[in-house]
């Protein structure tokens, strides 16, 4: 079980960035970029990182390719060697059957990870039932990570009852609730209030088109037990994997501002809405995220954190007029960038 600094952090909230994979012209690995992007997220002050995960590029795990546990060694080593003076957690995705999942929880545990995302990805056709004998044959080996993928990208959609099961998993330390619905983000919210283990489940936010707004807002739910209040505290996101210094500043001003109780600002819906437009074109909304993965390896290639676009799936790339909404927000919206961070801890290598 998680204990300690790390079950803290992971409780009081934190930034959280899936890890992209950096690959070469042919790709194969580019492990000097791979190391670089880990430095850079330690660096900009997150409280994790995840890798093996959606953006990661689940085409990792192939037996043509055989990456999986090669790129999760690379980012335990460099978190390892930074000896930082503050908790940071290590978090492995895993997929597949529960004979591959298992065995990919296992590899993450011989890494020393803290806890496994669990994705239902490629399980459309499993019943609530198995998926949650699943989680309890995982969660037999490290802390979970729940995760609620949207169904544009793999997911598929989960019953309140389901939420209310998992959550009663002892292994169950946060749930990453990311259905880009608010209809679902209440069925997991409610369904983890009702349990008696509620505050020992951390919820994060994935809902790329709703960040702010979900770090922003405090739910209270009727419970058996009375009503329980209870926010969505940190984020676990692909599109922390850019801009990542600011998005520390901007969850650190957000857990100052729900400390001290104050008034809520009509600026951060303005905000809020910044950063969904921003997230539009990097995940390429227009083209139902077609481009997901490839508009964040450009605003990375943008900042000198990667070599290029490349995904391990040749068709994969940039969506017709991604390029050009991406150059549309990075002017609109230069208080959410962090070049100059970049700059200067590229500079200082």
């Amino acid at each position: 079980m998680l204990t300690g600094e790390k079950k803290a952090l992971l409780l009081a909230g934190t930034v959280i960035p899936a890890h992209p994979l950096a690959l070469k012209e042919d790709r194969t690995l580019d492990e000097y970029h791979q190391r670089l992007l880990t430095q850079y997220y330690m660096a900009a002050g997150a409280g994790g990182i995840a890798v093996g995960v959606h953006t990661t590029q689940f085409a990792i795990r192939d037996p043509a390719i055989q990456l999986f546990e090669q790129v999760l060694a690379l980012a335990a080593e460099e978190v390892q060697r930074a000896q930082l003076s503050r908790p940071f957690l290590q978090i492995a995705g895993v997929t597949g059957s529960t004979a591959q999942a298992c065995e990919e929880a296992q590899v993450a545990k011989g890494l020393g990870y803290d806890l496994v995302l669990l994705s239902t990805n490629g399980l459309g056709d499993w019943s609530e039932a198995a998926l949650l004998d699943r989680a309890r044959a995982v969660g037999e080996i490290m802390p979970l990570f729940g995760f609620y993928l949207q169904p544009a990208v793999g997911g598929r959609v989960l019953s309140r009852d389901f939420w209310a099961q998992f959550s009663d998993i002892e292994a169950v330390a946060a749930i990453k609730i990311a259905p880009f619905n608010r209809y679902q983000t209440l069925d997991v919210v409610q369904a983890v209030c009702s349990s008696t283990r509620q505050a020992d489940i951390a919820l994060y936010t994935g809902n790329d088109d709703n960040i702010v707004l979900d770090l922003l807002s405090t739910f209270e739910v009727e419970t058996a037990q009375g009503v329980i209040q209870k926010d969505i505290v940190g984020g676990l996101l692909g599109h922390w994997a850019v801009w990542t210094y600011q998005a520390v500043q901007l969850l650190d001003r957000i857990h100052e501002s729900k400390k001290n109780k104050a008034p809520l600002a009509t600026r951060w819906l303005t905000e809020a809405l910044q950063v969904t437009d921003s997230n539009a074109a990097f995940f390429d909304a227009a083209h139902q995220f077609k481009g997901c993965i490839a508009g964040l390896h450009e605003v990375l290639v943008r900042q000198g954190l990667m070599r290029g676009l490349w995904c391990l799936d040749r068709e994969e790339g940039l969506s017709i007029g991604q390029k050009e909404e991406i150059d549309r927000v990075y002017k609109a919206y230069p208080h959410l960038h962090d070049d100059a961070f970049v700059a200067a801890f590229l500079e200082a290598l």
